[in-house]
């Protein structure tokens, strides 16, 4: 197992070399990467295009239709100049706050309802806009939104991590466990949002086309479509994924009828997209650009992000193949580590597989037989293991993670910058998510 944990660590050590040193494209450099590890863990050569496909496939599944759609947004929005008017509004309203801030606000606002993955994709092009319209850095706002929506995908429920952990620990107050999980994810953005602001004050942005820029919204200020017709694609789709969220919910059994059926197929993920890319061609009319150009142009640019982010899928499915879970349950079940034990196991499992969910249900599988051993089988404890669990499934979005990609590919950073700042960013989030879940544990235990 050891020796795995190295393969896997050169593998990625060769995955940030290879894609900033040598400069080689992240297709050819992940498909490389995949072929080592997959003949140095030895897996049977007439399987690894098994596992390959798999992992490709599992990506497009997830996420395909919701980039495809969501870049149809976005071009929409762009080329309408709709995302002008969003920021204008924005602007005004949020003037009083940093704009990393506001930007990391809205991220925690609109993920508890709705998967990191989907909604960056939503936001991503209103942040480029926002960007632009007030002169700040698009890094800067691009690490503000994805861990502004990251902490609340993996702290509070609805979303399907803290959700299934909660079912998997047998806990029944979930009040208790949104109330802190909200609390500790705000707590964790404004980490985001701090880290994105420092970034904002050290990079220059280029100033050079800013009168040109101002001089073409004061000619363009009249022709800006109308704030409500610009928000539809964002916020109905939003509304879509919340009331399906909430359906699952309140609805336990969901019962048979056409009208639920309805609901439940409208508010699926892509569904929503896509019923927000219908509401996006109504902004046509308020540009010459063309439906078959939008169309085009969104399939396009959504081409390279589908095919780099489907190779991080099989980077992960390989890596799968290998007994982590196990492993760590049994190296870790005798010792007397309290909380540190979930964060652990999530962070490794995270860390090597990618996916916070996944990291997410098993680390909560394992724990739960050790929660009587562990002193956390009341509510109460129940609740600082997911806490843990789900800070621990924040450390570290990297390669294998899908939501590093489409930050990366559709936030516009290169790979190098990524992982300077997401992938640092977010071992921030995770490391000070389980110091204040430490502190808050063991005052808990003195009490």
């Amino acid at each position: 197992m050891i020796s795995a944990f190295s393969f896997i660590l050169i593998t990625i050590v060769w995955i940030v070399v290879g894609t900033t040193k040598l400069k080689l494209h992240p297709f050819l450099v992940l498909l490389t990467g995949c072929f080592f590890l997959a003949f140095s863990l030895k897996l049977p050569f007439e399987f690894i295009p098994q596992i390959f496909a798999k992992g490709f496939g599992k990506t497009f599944e997830s996420i395909g239709l919701l980039v495809l759609y969501g870049t149809i947004i976005g071009v929409v929005l762009e080329k309408t100049s709709a995302t002008h008017s969003i920021a204008n509004a924005l602007i005004k309203l949020l003037y009083k706050l940093p704009l990393p801030f506001a930007v990391s606000c809205i991220g925690y606002v609109v993920s508890i309802p709705v998967f990191c993955d989907s909604a960056f994709v939503i936001l991503s092009s209103l942040n480029k806009s926002l960007a632009e319209k007030t002169n700040s850095s698009k890094i800067a706002l691009t690490i503000a939104l994805s861990t502004g929506l990251f902490a609340p995908h993996v702290l509070v429920p609805p979303t399907p991590g803290p959700l299934a952990a909660a079912a998997n620990l047998e806990m029944n107050n979930l009040f208790l466990l949104i109330c802190v999980g909200g609390t500790l994810a705000f707590i964790l953005i404004l980490v985001g949002a701090f880290y994105a602001h420092s970034i904002s004050k050290k990079k220059k942005v280029l100033t050079s086309n800013s009168a040109v820029k101002k001089k073409d919204d004061i000619n363009k200020i009249d022709a800006l479509p109308p704030l409500g017709t610009s928000l539809a694609p964002i916020i109905l789709p939003i509304i879509l994924m919340a009331l399906g969220t909430l359906l699952k919910v309140l609805l336990d059994p969901i019962p048979d009828n056409i009208f639920v059926d309805l609901i439940q197929l409208i508010t699926t993920p892509s569904n929503a997209l896509l019923i927000g890319v219908l509401f996006s061609f109504a902004l046509l009319k308020y540009s010459s650009f063309k439906l078959k150009e939008s169309i085009d142009l969104g399939i396009k640019s959504a081409a390279p992000i589908l095919i780099i982010t489907g190779m991080g899928g099989i980077l992960g499915e390989v890596i799968q193949q290998i007994p982590i879970a196990t492993y760590l349950e049994n190296t870790l079940v005798n010792n007397q580590l309290g909380i540190v034990i979930p964060f652990l196991i999530a962070a490794v499992l995270k860390t090597a597989q990618g996916s916070s969910t996944v990291a997410i249900i098993t680390t909560s599988s394992i724990v739960f037989p050790l929660l009587a051993v562990l002193g956390m089988d009341s509510e109460l404890g129940k609740v600082w293991v997911i806490m843990a669990l789900g800070v621990g499934s924040m450390t570290v979005s990297h390669a294998n993670d899908s939501y590093f990609w489409i930050v990366s590919q559709i936030g516009g950073l290169e790979i190098k910058t990524a992982y300077r700042h997401h992938t640092w960013a977010t071992f921030l989030q995770g490391a000070t998510g389980f110091i204040i879940v430490w502190i808050g544990y063991n005052i808990w235990k003195i009490i």
